[in-house]
């Protein structure tokens, strides 16, 4: 009995040593040539600003908005409407490289953060560095969730996330 009651505290704290380890893990970290999308961004910021998840109706609303946002812009930019990355900017409002500010902005929003420093956007682009470096970004753009978006000009060149746990 004595050796069952020992097996067991054992057991009970390696598990809790284990747990404690994960509780240890504190980030990831990710690059990527595809970033979030635009609704994961709106519910993550509508959760930060009111700390509750948005309602049914608001979704609809934000639904309707953006995809007018999206119609008006490919109507006044007839030469993305023909793109192949078009079904990603429309259907799936997901950033990926090689879009413009001006599409990431439509389907994001404004960052929480933005650098124009070279240390500033070291920094933001942490360990992937050494791969980020040679697009040349000259700013860099934070949002929730930990996106890093790096602008060389005009045009988005690298994606990371750092997530903090």
């Amino acid at each position: 009995m004595i050796g069952r009651v020992r097996r067991s505290l054992l057991l009970a704290a390696a598990l809790l040593g284990l747990l404690v380890a994960c509780a240890q893990i504190t980030s990831s970290e990710k690059r990527a040539i595809q970033g979030p999308t635009a609704e994961e961004v709106w519910t993550a910021t509508v959760v930060l600003t009111t700390g509750r998840a948005p309602g049914l109706d608001e979704k609809t609303q934000w639904d309707n908005q953006i995809d007018m946002r999206i119609s008006q812009y490919l109507a006044d930019h007839p030469e993305i409407a023909n793109s192949l990355d078009v079904q990603t900017f429309r259907y799936h409002r997901q950033v990926i490289v090689g879009m413009s500010k001006e599409q990431v902005l439509l389907l994001i929003g404004a960052p929480t953060l933005t650098a124009r420093d070279a240390g500033e956007i070291e920094k933001l682009a942490r360990q992937y560095w050494p791969g980020v470096k040679p697009n040349n970004p000259t700013e860099a753009w934070l949002y929730p969730q930990g996106w890093r978006l790096f602008f060389y000009d005009a045009r988005l060149v690298d994606i990371t996330q750092y997530l903090e746990r």
